[in-house]
């Protein structure tokens, strides 16, 4: 695809940020990204976050249906995400993508395709095809969704990212119209026999993702983000 064919030409030899939060509640981390974004300067490196999530429902902006059947005490978060409702949960690697875009002349649409390209391109690690759907963001096999995607773009920055299912409960998919798509199927990749640990799989996404879009590394840094500590 020629969008994500450019970026790596469009990169300007630098490097990012890597973050492993581990286990977290969901707003913390989202207060947290909105404090990076706000405060971050045209000399900030841009940073990837990976996060296992407690489990959580969220909607996003275009939200149109937020009829959650027999949730529980599972918490329901209005979110500033494009998209409409998804599921968080332990099991499922969330990426966080805290990019400048203006700065490295990207466009949404190929930071999107570049997120997608990075799961289909781990899945053919392992000889599993996996395609896009036409106005319906998100990777798929077989019709059945393996990973969703939401951003928020605010004074040419990103935020929010992608989650892949990699061997997560699905039963509260079937609780929801997942990314507002009624009976939309789900998968995970313990149900096509890769097993990889949650953070395994976000580290292998991660490499995909830093060579398609153009860096010429990721620094994984061990330290939590500062505006997480504070937020």
């Amino acid at each position: 695809m020629a969008g994500i064919a450019s970026l790596a030409a469009q990169s300007q030899g630098t490097s990012l940020v890597v973050r492993n939060l581990g286990h977290r509640d969901y707003q913390p981390v989202w207060d947290a990204m909105r404090a990076f974004n706000r405060t971050r300067t045209p000399d900030t490196e841009d940073e990837i976050w990976l996060v296992e999530h407690s489990a959580v429902y969220t909607l996003g902006l275009n939200c149109k249906n937020d009829k959650v059947v027999g949730g529980g005490d599972v918490p329901i978060v209005k979110s500033d995400r494009g998209g409409q409702i998804t599921y968080h949960g332990p099991g499922q690697i969330v990426v966080y993508v805290m990019i400048d875009l203006k700065r490295r002349g990207t466009g949404v649409k190929q930071l999107v395709q570049a997120m997608e390209q990075s799961v289909i391109d781990l899945l053919a690690d392992y000889d599993v095809a996996a395609s896009r759907k036409q106005d319906a963001p998100g990777v798929y096999i077989d019709g059945a969704k393996i990973a969703a995607l939401g951003l928020r773009v605010r004074q040419g920055g990103s935020y929010h990212g992608i989650a892949l299912n990699v061997a997560m409960d699905l039963a509260p998919f079937s609780r929801i119209d997942p990314c507002g798509y009624p009976g939309l199927p789900t998968t995970r990749l313990k149900d096509l026999g890769i097993s990889l640990g949650v953070f395994e799989a976000g580290d292998r996404l991660v490499s995909h993702l830093v060579e398609i879009l153009g860096y010429n590394g990721a620094r994984f840094n061990q330290n939590q983000p500062e505006t997480l500590a504070h937020a």
